[in-house]
């Protein structure tokens, strides 16, 4: 195949496949006496699974994956792509549990709230199971704002900065960071509370989804490479993905 023939295939313009190659994300082509590019089979094989990662992970990590995959041994590649399945679970269960924790934080968030209720940042910690140095940290950040004691400048966690310090625990165990957090907590301070949080996380809930399914939609080409692999390696005819 020429170049711009293995491009159509996998609906790749002649460029992209050439920055593909020089990227390692497929093997060097072999040259014609004419000095034209000639791919065969294995970099078909490697483009689609390319294609396929690139659905599932996004561009940039499929680009870090491919060159492992194209040289490592079956067993270690296998064991990559098993942890890509297990990253996208574990993320997914903390997803859930932060939209639990999200839930109970709203349910407790109406309850009539007492000043002899309050918490201190370890009784607070504690509750959360995060560490105090977590809590002085996200209220370094804007995230919570404590009472303070004028006596002992002790803090002092009311009903309102206790729900946003559990909606500030739930975004962060799925997996947003300290800018994402401040957004919705400004998007949420002066209205309800949980609107916004409850809806990005299910949409990262979602979006999961969707990469666990593009993983699975690869699986066949990623299988087709790995086979390869071993034989490309061993009969070093046309089949080679390094030839």
């Amino acid at each position: 195949m020429t170049t711009a023939e293995l491009g159509r295939l996998v609906g790749y313009s002649t460029q992209q496949v050439r920055d593909l190659e020089r990227l390692g994300i497929i093997p060097s082509a072999e040259r014609a006496s004419n000095g034209y590019r000639r791919y065969r089979h294995p970099h078909l094989v490697a483009l689609r699974a390319y294609r396929g990662l690139a659905a599932a992970l996004g561009p940039v990590p499929a680009r870090r994956l491919m060159p492992a995959l194209i040289d490592a041994a079956v067993d270690d590649a296998a064991e990559r792509l098993d942890r890509l399945h297990a990253d996208i679970a574990d993320e997914r269960s903390r997803v859930k549990e932060a939209l639990r924790a999200l839930a109970a934080a709203v349910e407790e968030s109406v309850d009539v709230f007492r000043d002899a209720d309050a918490m201190s940042i370890g009784e607070l910690a504690q509750a959360l199971d995060v560490r105090a140095s977590a809590l002085r940290h996200w209220e370094r950040e804007g995230l919570l704002h404590p009472l303070r004691s004028a006596a002992s400048s002790s803090r002092s966690y009311g009903a309102r900065a206790i729900t946003e310090a559990r909606i500030v625990a739930a975004l962060r165990a799925g997996g947003y960071g300290i800018p994402s957090i401040v957004r919705v907590l400004d998007q949420l301070r002066g209205q309800a509370l949980t609107g916004d949080a409850q809806r990005i996380l299910s949409d990262r809930l979602a979006d999961l989804t969707r990469r666990s399914i593009a993983l699975l939609a690869a699986a066949g080409d990623l299988h087709e490479l790995l086979e390869l692999s071993p034989r490309m390696l061993e009969t070093g005819g046309e089949t080679r993905l390094d030839a």
